[in-house]
C-alpha cells in the first residue's frame, strides 16, 4: 500500500470498480438469454421457469454473498472481502464462458452472485467509512455510477460481440475477466477502513489512515468522535443487536427501501431488455441497439444524481425519481395493453423509468444504507438489508418470464407501477434526510427515533 496523502477520489473510484463488475455481470445475461435458451433447449412452460432460474441464479448467489459479506468484513476487514470478491468475479467469468451443461452454467452464475453480494454491500460501506461527511453522498454514489457504467458496458459489449457466431455468448461472458483482474490489482493500493481498524482496537493504524485523508487536526477530531461513538456501546454487536428496539425504525427504513428498489422491476427490465423490446415489435439487432441507448441514459442520469445528492439531499431525489418511475411504468403498461403495440412509446417510457431510477432508488438507497446504521451494527445490518434486496431481486427476475406469459406485458408492468406508487408513499412518510451529517451524528439522531 502506498504512503502519503490519500486521494479520496482515487480510493473511492478504485473500490467502486466492484460496482462496475457487479453491473456488468448482472446485465450481460440480457444478451446471453436468446442464445442459452437455444443451447440448453429451454422451451415451453418448464423452459420459461428454467430460463428464469438461470437468469436469477446470480441473485440467489448474491443472497449468500449478502449474508456472509458483513460478518466476514467485520472479522477480516472491508478491504480483504473486496479482494475476495475480485477473485470470485474472475472465477465466475471463466466458468460461465466455458460451461457445457445447464447445471454448470447456473453454478458459474451463482459464484458470480457471491461476488455481487459482497461488492454491493461492502464497497459503499468502505467508501462511507473513509469519506469526509461533506463529500460522502457523492463519493458513495460513485459506486452506483460504476454499476450503471458496467450495465452500459455490458450492453455495448453484447452488441459488438453479437456477430461472432454460435459461441458469441461465451465471449460476452468471458470478457469480464479483464476488469476483474484490474480490480484485484488496484485494491492493493487502498488502505483499510479507519472505522474498522478502530473497531479492532488498532487506534494508531486508524489514526494514520485518517491523517492521510484529512490532515493532522481533522484526523484527531474524527478519531475522538468515532471513539466516543464506539464507547457508548449503544447496542450489542452482530446480528443480535439488530433486534434492539432502538434500531427498529432504522431497519424498517432500510428493509423498505431494499424491497421497493427491486419490486418495481429494475433488474427484470435490465436482465430481459432485448426480450422486452423484441416483444414490442422490434428486430434482434434493433433490440440490442435500444438496450445500448437505455444504458447510456442510465449512465448520464447517474451523473446527475451524483451532482445533486449532496446539494438537494437524499429525500428530494427519491421523491422526484420514484414519481417518475411510477408514471413511466403506467405508460409501459398502457402501451402493451393496446391491440397494436407502440414500440416507440415502450422505448420512451423505459428510458423514462431508467432515468428516474438512476437519480433515485438506484444510487440513493445504497447511500442511505451506508449512512443510517450505527458504527458497530453497520456491517451486520447492511448484510440483512442486502440479503433481503437480493431475495426480492432474484424472485422478481425468476418469475418475470412466467409473468409475461401469464399476466401479459401490460399486467406485469401495471403491477410494477402499483409498487412504485407504494414506494413513493413510503419515502414521503418514513425516510429521513441525512445530507451533510457525520455518521456519528446520524447514529445519535436515528437511534432515538421510534417505530
Amino acid at each position: 500500500m502506498l504512503q502519503g496523502k490519500l486521494n479520496i477520489g482515487f480510493v473511492a473510484l478504485t473500490v467502486a470498480i466492484g460496482g462496475f463488475l457487479l453491473g456488468f455481470d448482472a446485465t450481460v445475461i440480457s444478451g446471453v438469454v436468446p442464445f442459452i435458451k437455444d443451447y440448453f433447449s429451454l422451451s415451453g412452460a418448464s423452459g420459461d421457469l428454467k430460463l428464469g432460474f438461470a437468469v436469477s441464479s446470480l441473485g440467489w448467489g448474491a443472497m449468500a454473498g449478502n449474508a456472509i459479506a458483513g460478518p466476514l468484513s467485520d472479522r477480516f476487514g472491508r478491504r480483504r472481502v473486496l479482494l475476495g470478491t475480485a477473485l470470485l468475479f474472475v472465477m465466475s467469468s471463466l466458468l460461465a464462458a466455458s460451461a457445457t451443461s445447464f447445471p454448470s452454467f447456473v453454478a458459474a452464475r451463482i459464484v458470480g452472485g457471491l461476488a455481487v453480494g459482497g461488492a454491493i454491500l461492502i464497497a459503499p460501506v468502505y467508501i462511507a467509512e473513509i469519506a469526509p461527511a461533506e463529500k460522502r453522498g457523492s463519493l458513495v454514489s460513485l459506486n452506483q455510477l460504476m454499476i450503471v457504467i458496467g450495465i452500459s458496458a455490458s450492453f455495448f459489449s453484447n452488441y459488438f460481440l453479437l456477430d461472432l457466431g454460435e459461441h458469441n455468448w461465451r465471449y460476452m461472458l468471458g470478457v469480464q475477466m479483464v476488469p476483474a483482474l484490474l480490480y484485484f490489482t488496484l485494491l492493493w493500493f487502498v488502505p483499510e477502513s479507519p472505522r474498522w481498524l478502530l473497531l479492532k482496537g488498532q487506534d494508531e493504524a486508524a489514526l494514520a489512515v485518517l491523517r492521510r485523508v484529512a490532515g493532522e487536526q481533522q484526523a484527531q477530531e474524527n478519531l475522538q468522535q468515532i471513539q466516543r461513538s464506539l464507547t457508548m456501546k449503544a447496542v450489542s454487536r452482530g446480528f443480535r443487536g439488530l433486534l434492539d428496539s432502538r434500531v427498529r425504525m432504522i431497519m424498517i427504513i432500510a428493509l423498505g427501501l431494499a424491497f421497493f428498489q427491486q419490486i418495481t422491476g429494475i433488474n427484470a427490465i435490465f436482465y430481459y431488455l432485448p426480450t422486452i423490446f423484441t416483444q414490442a415489435g422490434g428486430g434482434v439487432d434493433d433490440a440490442f441497439r435500444q438496450a445500448v441507448m437505455v444504458g447510456m441514459v442510465n449512465v448520464a442520469m447517474t451523473f446527475v444524481a451524483i451532482w445533486l445528492i449532496d446539494k438537494l439531499g437524499r429525500k428530494p431525489l427519491l421523491i422526484v425519481g420514484i414519481a417518475g418511475m411510477a408514471l413511466s411504468l403506467f405508460a409501459i403498461s398502457w402501451a402493451f395493453s393496446q391491440e397494436s403495440y407502440n414500440a416507440r412509446l415502450v422505448l420512451i417510457a423505459i428510458i423514462g423509468f431508467v432515468a428516474s431510477f438512476a437519480i433515485s432508488l438506484g444510487p440513493v438507497m445504497w447511500v442511505l444504507l451506508s449512512e443510517i446504521f450505527p458504527n458497530e451494527q453497520r456491517a451486520a445490518a447492511i448484510s440483512v438489508a442486502g440479503f433481503w434486496n437480493a431475495l426480492v431481486s432474484a424472485t422478481v427476475t425468476m418469475i418475470f418470464p412466467w409473468a409475461l406469459s401469464t399476466l401479459g406485458s401490460g399486467g406485469t408492468f401495471l403491477a410494477f407501477a402499483l409498487f412504485a406508487t407504494a414506494a413513493l408513499l413510503f419515502v414521503v412518510l418514513l425516510v429521513p434526510e441525512t445530507k451533510g451529517r457525520t455518521l456519528e451524528q446520524l447514529e445519535s439522531d436515528l437511534m432515538t427515533a421510534k417505530a
